[in-house]
């Protein structure tokens, strides 16, 4: 089985990025004191110096645009019975001919 990945919250984030900008602490100490891994230290300081408070928001889960996610396994009934539709006129053009 995969990890189980923790979610911290943004208070929490800015609280280690404060102690890493503000009083001059390493990532290593940082990590000691909040029972973390270092790598995430760095990586909150990274994303807060390039965003901001929204560099430090949860971005997993979220879709960035219309295309993203698994597509459909059945096709939507409305959809296709306007396709059923629209073959059944070809078909009739083609009768009439």
């Amino acid at each position: 089985m995969g990890k189980i990945r923790k979610t911290y919250d943004r208070s929490f984030k800015k609280k280690a990025v404060d102690m890493y900008l503000k009083e001059g602490m390493g990532y290593k100490r940082i990590a000691k004191e909040l029972d973390i891994d270092h790598t995430m230290v760095r990586q909150w300081v990274k994303h807060y110096r390039a965003e901001g408070m929204q560099g430090l928001e949860e971005k997993r889960g979220k879709a960035k645009g219309p295309g993203i996610g698994r597509p459909r396994t059945r096709p939507d009934p409305e959809v296709k019975i306007k396709r059923l539709e629209a073959e059944n006129e070809l078909l009739k053009k083609f009768l009439k001919m």
